[in-house]
């Protein structure tokens, strides 16, 4: 595990702390199973994900329910 760490600092991976600021009722279920695949579903909550092209573009799709904080180690 901490070769892997190292490795991905290396190549420039960083870790995104993604929080949910704003409810989603109302909104469509495409953008409601996103978040979930993000694995947020209280307001508050937050998961520390990989900046990767796939989780960046799921944030895309629903910026204006997030915050988004780059975390270094």
């Amino acid at each position: 595990m901490k070769k892997l760490r190292q490795l991905e600092r290396e190549i420039g991976i960083m870790d995104l702390k993604i929080t949910l600021k704003r409810s989603y009722i109302g909104v469509p279920k495409k953008l409601k199973k996103t978040l979930e695949a993000l694995g947020l579903r209280k307001i508050g909550m937050y998961k520390i994900r990989k900046d990767i092209p796939a989780v960046r573009g799921m944030i895309h799709k629903v910026s204006h329910l997030l915050q988004v904080e780059q975390v270094g180690e």
